[in-house]
């Protein structure tokens, strides 16, 4: 019998991915926000006790980092008091809850990946309320599976890889980052992991990333490589040269103990992963 999966937030980059990935093994309940929103406990009741999955992935976040910090209450109210009404669901109808979390929980100042034996201490809103859904899960979950993923991108989704496409297509500068270091991830890569915990992994902490880390602005530089668009210019900035609301840790790579200890090969390096991902939007 097929695995049924309730995957929440379906209508974002993640979501999607894993919708697809997951069409072949799974029998998928892909909710978007419209289908449901996890803010509200009596519809998450409801929802689950109607679907009865045996898996429910969360992938309902509000990600905007900035608009987090400018927006407290609604920051907690999704990316933590959401993931507590799912957990609550889940322990009631013996469903299994995968939260995906980010690597924004830690400050970025360890200078090696972190693992999950480091002590999160996140400096912007958006990792704090990240880190609350976390401890919501693990409050009321005695199983419970937290993804710790970083700087996604993908087909269809607002995200730095993206708009540098649509940069070099309109022949525009390239303004990137230099002081922020972390590991991009290409989302049907994290999909296809993310199944794999599923199916194969015990509950515990998943840092789930694609090989290698970069500064925003070297991912640039290896963009416009790959496309061989060398004529477009790349300005190198500082993060505080910004003046954005929300602070940024400055290095965040990470590393997968319980994937080592399974015996896991880590993902691809990123570049690798670009070039499919390029070949999925049709530029290669």
């Amino acid at each position: 019998m097929r695995r049924k999966v309730v995957i929440t937030g379906a209508g974002g980059l993640l979501g999607r991915a894993l919708a697809e990935c997951g069409a072949s093994r799974w029998d998928v309940h892909a909710l978007t926000h419209a289908d449901l929103d996890i803010c509200d406990p009596a519809a998450v009741n409801e929802a689950l006790e109607r679907l009865r999955p045996q898996v429910v992935i969360n992938c309902a976040a509000l990600s905007n980092v900035d608009q987090c910090q400018r927006e407290p209450d609604r920051a907690f109210a999704v990316n933590a008091h959401g993931p507590g009404h799912l957990a609550r669901a889940c322990g009631r109808i013996g469903a299994d809850l995968v939260q995906i979390s980010t690597d924004y929980v830690f400050d970025g100042r360890k200078g090696a990946p972190y693992t999950l034996t480091d002590v999160p201490h996140p400096i912007n809103l958006y990792g704090e309320s990240k880190l609350a859904g976390e401890q919501a899960v693990r409050r009321a979950l005695d199983r419970f599976y937290i993804v710790r993923p970083a700087r996604i991108f993908g087909r269809g989704g607002r995200n730095f890889a993206t708009k540098i496409l649509d940069l070099i297509a309109a022949r525009q500068p390239i303004r990137a980052i230099v002081d922020e270091v972390g590991s991009p991830t290409y989302a049907r890569d994290l999909a296809e992991r993310i199944i794999r915990i599923v199916e194969e992994g015990p509950p515990g902490i998943y840092h789930v990333t694609n090989g290698g880390a970069c500064s925003w602005y070297e991912f640039a530089c290896e963009v416009v490589r790959l496309l061989g668009r060398q004529d477009i210019p790349i300005e190198p900035v500082r993060s505080d040269d910004l003046g954005r609301p929300a602070p940024r840790p400055a290095a965040t790579a990470l590393r997968c103990l319980l994937s080592e200890d399974l015996g896991w090969s880590p993902l691809r390096p990123w570049p690798e992963a670009y070039v499919d991902f390029l070949k999925e939007v049709g530029i290669r």
